[in-house]
């Protein structure tokens, strides 16, 4: 090539390739609707849960409260301790096979309306529309430079935002510390510095994750939304449109004819779909794992197949059987006898019967027979050999017991220090009592010997038949 033809043939431009590119913001339109509806009534009631539970009292106390320091968490009349971790791997289990059963049946029906992230990233869209205005007005304000309007709207809705994480803060260490003294003393600057921290972590994580992060922890962070297919199959419900129907899709004309309308699909193209989504996808290409089963794309397409006098469901719950005409939408009852749905079921049922079982038939005094190992045998001024014990009592109960103690595995075996008729144990607290079990030398030579501890316990207005009885084993050192 000579050095003219160099020098008119056009140079390549210079482009700047972005390794990196940070997300936009989304900002999802209004849905209206029937599963808008639900979703509002759902927020409302587990914020209720949240939010005013912990201001209940009963007997006296709060009603609902995780003391840890004190190790007793208190669930209306029940009280737990450290022994009764038993019941939390019950609750675990209730609420892992649960969220399997739910979710081979219906999707991810709790991302879409219980969980925290879809809750509280919500009620900052509702103080977002409630300031800034609707999707478009908030569009245009994003793109508006800064001046004293926009100022003044964005620090209006910051202090909303800071008053609804805070009390958000607060409440979740009202769990776990007394509210109705925590509130008082935070403005009276004597709350504890752990509960303080507690609340103002809490209430930052709201902040980030509900307001800055929004969508991006449920696409990046959240496991769920990984291994979410692994409980999925072809009788799953989940959010679906209708390619068979809706194609070709595109925008009517009055300049088209009956005939260009006939060979159209039902979706006009509009976006409405993609404008409402939490998080920024387009149905339309097919289920997604960002996909969170919320139905505002639902509602959002169920509102223009009204008004094109179309009838609903080009986006619906459905299952991929129905899609491919395997059966139709009013058969998928009868493919929840699957194997997989009767099989989480069944554990899941089992797991609910065990945990309400173990609960009401749990007993409320725990006892622990703890041998002194300062002295391991010792003679007493009878010439007995003598082994010294602590009893560690907890009472799970709010009422104090009548607590009596028996010990056997001689034929003459005495026991000392517990009082005749037995000793109280205050309701909620743990005492510790030392005694003395003692035989006679012949009975008990070298090494251990097993013996009994026989607690009975009863609070003071019990009567005999109600009388609850407890066995431990303990060992008895002889000389």
């Amino acid at each position: 090539m000579s050095t003219q033809q160099q020098q008119k043939s056009p140079q390549p431009k210079e482009q700047v390739v972005q390794l990196y590119q940070g997300a936009k913001r989304i900002q999802p339109k209004m849905a209206k609707g029937r599963f808008a509806n639900l979703r509002i009534l759902v927020i409302l009631a587990t914020q209720f849960v949240f939010y005013v539970i912990p201001w209940f009292n009963w007997s006296g106390r709060q009603a609902v409260l995780f003391d840890i320091p004190a190790r007793r968490f208190y669930l209306f009349g029940i009280t737990l301790v450290p022994g009764d971790l038993i019941y939390l791997t019950g609750l675990l289990l209730v609420s892992a096979f649960g969220l399997f059963w739910w979710t081979t049946i219906a999707g991810r029906l709790w991302c879409g309306y219980a969980c925290p992230q879809t809750v509280y990233t919500e009620i900052m869209l509702w103080i977002d529309r409630l300031v800034e205005g609707e999707r478009n007005q908030r569009l245009k304000l994003d793109k508006e430079p800064w001046n004293l309007r926009k100022i003044r709207i964005k620090l209006t809705k910051y202090l909303l935002i800071f008053a609804v994480c805070a009390w958000t803060g607060i409440t979740f260490a009202g769990w776990f510390t007394p509210i109705r003294q925590f509130v008082p003393d935070i403005f009276q600057f004597n709350a504890s510095g752990g509960a303080l921290f507690a609340a103002a972590f809490y209430g930052v994580m709201t902040w980030l994750f509900a307001h800055i992060m929004r969508e991006q922890v449920c696409k990046y962070m959240c496991p769920y939304a990984r291994f979410q297919s692994a409980m999925f199959d072809q009788d799953t419900l989940i959010i679906s449109y209708d390619a068979e129907r809706g194609e070709p899709r595109g925008a009517r004309k009055k300049s088209m004819t009956e005939a260009q309308l006939a060979e159209m699909g039902d979706c006009i193209n509009c976006t409405q779909c993609v404008q409402v989504c939490p998080v920024g996808i387009d149905i339309r290409d097919g289920l997604q794992y960002e996909c969170i089963g919320c139905a505002a794309c639902i509602d959002a397409c169920d509102e223009i197949m009204d008004k094109m006098n179309y009838p609903r469901g080009l986006i619906r719950y459905t299952t991929e059987a129905v899609l491919e005409h395997k059966y139709t939408d009013k058969d998928f009852v009868k493919r929840l006898k699957r194997p997989r749905v009767l099989g989480y079921g069944v554990v899941l049922v089992l797991a609910v019967i065990g945990l309400l079982f173990g609960l009401a038939t749990r007993e409320t005094l725990k006892v622990d027979v703890i041998k002194d190992r300062g002295v391991m045998v010792r003679e007493n001024k009878q010439g007995w050999l003598e082994n010294a014990y602590n009893l560690r009592i907890v009472n799970a109960s709010e009422q104090e017991q009548v607590v009596e103690v028996k010990v056997s595995g001689f034929d003459e075996i005495a026991l000392g220090g517990v009082p005749e008729g037995g000793f109280k144990a205050p309701g909620g607290q743990t005492i510790t009592v030392p005694v003395q079990v003692s035989t006679i030398p012949e009975y008990a030579d070298k090494g251990s010997h097993p013996i009994k501890f026989e607690f009975t316990y009863h609070t003071p207005s019990e009567q005999e038949k109600t009388r609850h009885t407890i066995v431990e084993d303990a060992s008895f050192i002889g000389e």
